[in-house]
């Protein structure tokens, strides 16, 4: 499920439920609970100091808006009913679906698995949601069909890059902007949370952006990582959204550069070749763990987002 949602004007119910839900601290302060782990009611009473009865109003608030969903499962004294938080990013589309203007949009979520190029480096290896994959510590099988199901990869040092379609109507043409969203972090041995590397996005071939991850993430186990997988390695990563607009390019909001996307050579490509990894001449190369929608904190692949000017009929 995309921890990402959109609220439109067209919708003035669903817009009306997300912004009552949000008006209220005690529901803030259960939003930001759920950040690290899901939770029972009971729980989340406890955390706050609330009567569990005023606690189960405010959750069902929640629950109509879409923000949090709840199943029963089974506890020591009965069932108990477990809260996990659904969305991370709320954005409000004010426009209308009447004006001519809008631009025209298309999002690719691509599996991490799915590389067409790699260079990759021990220690590494490659998990499924349920089971370790062919190529740990062996960089020679890291192109095994199995890959297509990995859920986490991590490599000491290199890259892998992934091919993403370019819609039929708009080939040949710059798009307006490119949002890329992935979660990654640092690989160290087992885990270290001070070990930064600095990591670099290639756009077609072409440095687009670099920055430095402060380190490999271990700490809790990821919201989503099975429990399956070892406590004692790598659990979640960071959030990183990168946007390349008509006037360079940014990070997570922050402006990074100039490159802008008259840079890129979207007008003459087929595809669009993303490559995330450490350059070789990288002051920190700590490598890199990439992690898919069944692992770490967030559910969602590597997503990427061509924003274009839309076509005269």
């Amino acid at each position: 499920m995309s921890k990402e949602y959109l609220l439109s004007s067209e919708n003035d119910d669903e817009l009306i439920e997300v912004s009552k839900a949000l008006s209220n601290p005690t529901r803030l302060r259960i939003l930001k609970l759920l950040y690290y782990s899901s939770l029972s009611v009971n729980e989340i009473a406890s955390e706050l100091k609330l009567p569990q009865s005023t606690t189960a109003v405010h959750i069902k608030s929640l629950e109509e808006a879409g923000l949090i969903a709840s199943e029963a499962i089974p506890g020591n004294h009965g069932i108990k009913k477990i809260c996990r938080r659904t969305k991370d990013l709320i954005a409000i589309d004010l426009r209308g679906d009447d004006n001519p203007d809008l631009d025209f949009s298309s999002s690719v979520s691509m599996p991490i698995g799915a590389f067409t190029d790699a260079s990759i480096k021990a220690t590494c290896g490659m998990c499924s949601a349920t089971e370790l994959l062919k190529g740990e510590d062996s960089p020679s099988e890291f192109f095994s069909p199995e890959r297509l199901g990995a859920e986490l990869l991590w490599s000491s040092s290199g890259f892998v890059e992934y091919r993403f379609p370019i819609p039929e109507l708009y080939l040949g043409k710059i798009p307006k902007r490119v949002l890329l969203s992935f979660e990654a972090c640092s690989e160290a041995p087992n885990y270290n949370e001070n070990w930064p590397s600095d990591l670099t996005l290639w756009i077609n071939g072409s440095e687009c952006l670099s920055w430095t991850c402060p380190g490999d993430f271990g700490k809790r186990q990821g919201r989503l990582t099975p429990d399956w997988w070892n406590r004692g390695a790598t659990q979640y990563g960071l959030l990183y959204s990168a946007e390349i607009g008509a006037t360079g390019s940014s990070l997570n909001l922050q402006k990074m550069n100039d490159r802008s996307v008259f840079d890129f050579s979207f007008d003459s490509s087929e595809n669009i070749a993303i490559r995330i990894g450490n350059k070789e001449d990288a002051t920190n190369k700590g490598g890199f763990n990439l992690f898919g929608r069944s692992f770490g904190d967030y559910a969602q692949d590597i997503i990427l987002t061509l924003v274009y000017p839309r076509l005269a009929k």
